[in-house]
């Protein structure tokens, strides 16, 4: 009788693959021109600074004279359209870099504008409550505004227009959707943002927050008149082999600000050892287009399969991508979670794990993750999570490979076929 039940899921599964495969090859000959276009675009980059084999030795102590480390910072900003970039494994993650890109550019009196909504969650603390004893933007003096998105998404332009004022100094855009069901913006809309925001307040400092958007797009934020932009390096551009890390390019003058709260002022990018991290780097940046090429296919493959079964999906398989995050609604908390496992159990990393709702630093409500990764939280790897709250809803991103991510979207649909949710 299992056989019989596995033998009808296996027929049925493929069916809906091909299905799947078939409605979205058009999507997928336009990723693999996106995915050229960034490899040729790194790789003019490293033969113009000239990356060597001695570019990979490791430095110790301070640093001084790390000939690897000066020409992969040459290299990012070339890279992203930028007059200069720094790129550290010193920075553990997204939001530590973010925050070092916000209290660099920021001072006592300033005020910053988040123009696309409630930032992520971890950044909460960072911006804080006056007095909150934390060292957060509040606490240093830094007052912070959001202007929710309307409620297509779209830019709320008149309530910006109503809350810009004279200590007005950086406006902030979150490129991604975080755990939101709106459209990630694209590197075309931001750019018209900046228009926009440039002419609301000339003198501004336009920041994006670029985590999971790197090269799912032709251009970065950085190419279409953007200041300053922050990331992860266990995100796209670490393409799945740098350890840790995280970069900030735009401006030589907001780099160097952004360097002095990394470090120390005064000292700024100018020392750091890296410590045997630079050539993964350097090699995870080479393999990074391709391999964000093969996590946004898996999503565009999960999109599909999951709407034609008749789960809300966004964006929608067909829609325009921006970045790496494929969001799925369902109907209540059980198949929320028993998703996000399915994602876990298709690891080849910890697959015997089971993921639990628990209450996360940073976060505001219970978060299930799945993370099967070869890098802890590296989400260019195949991963998942979910604030367990309404609406339910579940955001998968990466998959260093598009086959794994097929194999987790078939492992988490035998599950629900088991569960009964199909």
């Amino acid at each position: 009788m299992q056989d019989n039940i596995q033998s009808d899921f296996e027929r049925q599964w493929e069916q809906w693959a091909d299905a799947a495969e078939n409605l979205v090859e058009p999507r997928f000959r336009l990723i693999d021109r996106i995915v050229e276009k960034n490899q040729v675009k790194v790789i003019q980059a490293f033969q113009k600074h000239r990356v060597s084999d001695f570019h990979f030795a490791a430095s110790t102590g301070y640093g001084y004279n790390d000939t690897g480390r000066e020409v992969l910072d040459l290299v990012y900003a070339d890279v992203f359209g930028a007059e200069a970039a720094i790129v550290r494994p010193h920075l553990v993650s997204g939001t530590h870099t973010i925050s070092a890109a916000l209290f660099g550019c920021l001072r006592h009196g300033d005020e910053l504008l988040f123009v696309t909504g409630r930032p992520y969650d971890t950044l909460h603390k960072v911006i804080g409550k006056p007095g909150d004893g934390l060292g957060s933007l509040a606490d240093w003096g830094v007052q912070t505004k959001i202007v929710p998105l309307l409620a297509d998404g779209s830019v709320d332009w008149d309530g910006i227009t109503a809350v810009v004022s004279d200590r007005t100094k950086v406006f902030a855009i979150q490129r991604s959707r975080g755990y939101d069901w709106r459209p990630s913006f694209t590197v075309g809309e931001i750019g018209e943002m900046v228009s926009r925001l440039k002419t609301l307040k000339p003198e501004s400092i336009v920041f994006v927050d670029n985590c999971y958007g790197e090269f799912t797009e032709e251009r970065e934020p950085t190419e279409v008149g953007v200041d300053l932009i922050a990331g992860s390096l266990i995100k796209n551009p670490g393409g799945g082999l740098a350890a840790s890390g995280g970069y900030i390019a735009g401006k030589q003058r907001l780099v160097e600000l952004a360097a002095y709260r990394m470090t120390a002022p005064g000292i700024g990018g100018e020392v750091g050892a890296m410590l045997g991290t630079t050539r993964s780097i350097f090699q995870g940046l080479f393999l990074a287009p391709l391999l964000v090429g093969q996590a946004v296919k898996g999503s565009v493959f999960a999109a599909s399969v999951f709407a034609n079964l008749g789960f809300e999906t966004h964006p929608r398989w067909d829609d325009p991508r921006t970045d790496l995050i494929q969001a799925i609604r369902f109907a209540g908390a059980e198949p929320l979670i028993h998703f996000v496992q399915s994602i876990q159990k298709a690891a080849a990393v910890d697959a015997h794990v089971m993921p639990e709702p628990w209450d996360m630093p940073g976060y505001e409500h219970p978060v299930i993750m799945a993370a099967g990764t070869f890098i802890q939280g590296g989400s260019l790897e195949l991963s998942a999570d979910a604030p367990v709250r309404e609406p339910y809803i579940a955001y998968m991103q990466g998959g260093l490979t598009y086959a794994h991510v097929k194999f987790a979207v078939k492992q988490a649909l035998k599950e629900f076929r088991t569960r009964g949710y199909l």
